[in-house]
């Protein structure tokens, strides 16, 4: 099968021996988890280098192959996932990126992988903005992800997180629209509107981040499928600035150690991602806000430090 891709991103061809070695014939225990589009498996590569290996296998994903080797074989930032390299072998395709040891946020927000401390939330959410600002304001056209979710916000070694999985995004011009023929995007996280009018613009990233920042604030779902009347987390959210205590909203699993200043501030900044696509912040706004409010939690806590201390 061959691939029209662009000359600028042959260097990161990779041959199939290379994929084989690295992962030891696709066995098993290498074996890290599945996406739409394939299996993912660990590897180390002859170099010694430790990387994630996706391997595509349906021919209907090898549009999804081809865009994520266009959009990111020259697209670098530290908050987005590195292309290491590619591999076009007869049917089968393979993306190879660095790997993130800490897998990805949704095991940590809904697994047993431990408890994500309040600032440690912020930061991931800091790092998750200065990626998709970097993405909508890249000098080559707009890259809208389509496809924001805790799946794919990979965490590295000090739980710095990385945006991952640009299968679904669409380079487009800074400020314009494009007219998808269809809806993309994963249930939950799809901006309504660009449900109602298929237009895909940067806005629709900003609502799928203010869904990731309310899971963050709450550590639940996108739906509760369990409760008696199932509520979809956006609008239980919004219900609660109506009378109601955000207090309760707050993941238990901080047990309260966190700045109620600083939750307010994300938590209305959640609602604000999450509102009318014309009233949505920038990301570079959205930037400036979760900055702020981890400032105000790192005061706090050494505030709190130091009047223990006393």
């Amino acid at each position: 099968m061959k691939h029209d891709l662009p000359k600028k991103s042959r260097y990161l061809k990779v041959h199939i021996k290379e994929i084989l070695y690295a992962t030891n014939n696709l066995d098993q225990s290498n074996y890290i988890g599945e996406g739409t589009a394939g299996k993912v498996y660990r590897g180390v590569l002859s170099n010694k280098q430790h990387v994630a290996i996706k391997h595509i296998i349906d021919d209907g994903f090898v549009e999804t192959f081809l865009r994520e080797v266009r959009n990111l074989a020259l697209v670098r930032h530290p908050n987005l996932v590195t292309l290491l390299g590619y591999c076009d072998y007869g049917d089968e395709c393979f993306l190879i990126y660095e790997l993130c040891t800490n897998g990805n946020l949704s095991e940590w927000l809904f697994g047993k992988n431990g408890v994500l401390s309040w600032t440690q939330r912020l930061e991931i959410a800091v790092d998750c903005a200065r990626g998709l600002w970097f993405l909508h304001t890249y000098s080559e056209g707009c890259i809208v992800h389509r496809d924001i979710k805790p799946t794919n916000i990979l965490l590295g070694p000090n739980y710095e997180a990385k945006l991952s999985d640009f299968g679904l995004s669409k380079v487009i011009d800074i400020g314009e629209t494009y007219a998808s023929s269809e809806v993309r995007g994963t249930f939950g996280y799809v901006d309504p509107e660009y449900q109602g009018d298929r237009q895909v613009n940067a806005a629709g990233d900003v609502y799928s981040f203010g869904i990731v920042l309310l899971q963050l604030l709450s550590g639940r779902r996108v739906i509760n499928m369990n409760a008696s009347k199932p509520m979809p987390l956006e609008r239980m959210a919004r219900s609660l600035t109506k009378g109601g205590s955000i207090v309760g909203f707050a993941d238990p699993k901080l047990e309260g150690e966190y700045s109620a200043e600083a939750f307010k501030l994300t938590f209305m900044l959640a609602l604000s991602c999450t509102g009318h696509k014309q009233e949505r912040p920038s990301m570079n706004q959205v930037v400036e806000k979760l900055e702020e409010a981890h400032n105000i939690s790192v005061n706090a806590k050494a505030s709190y430090l130091h009047k223990a201390k006393d």
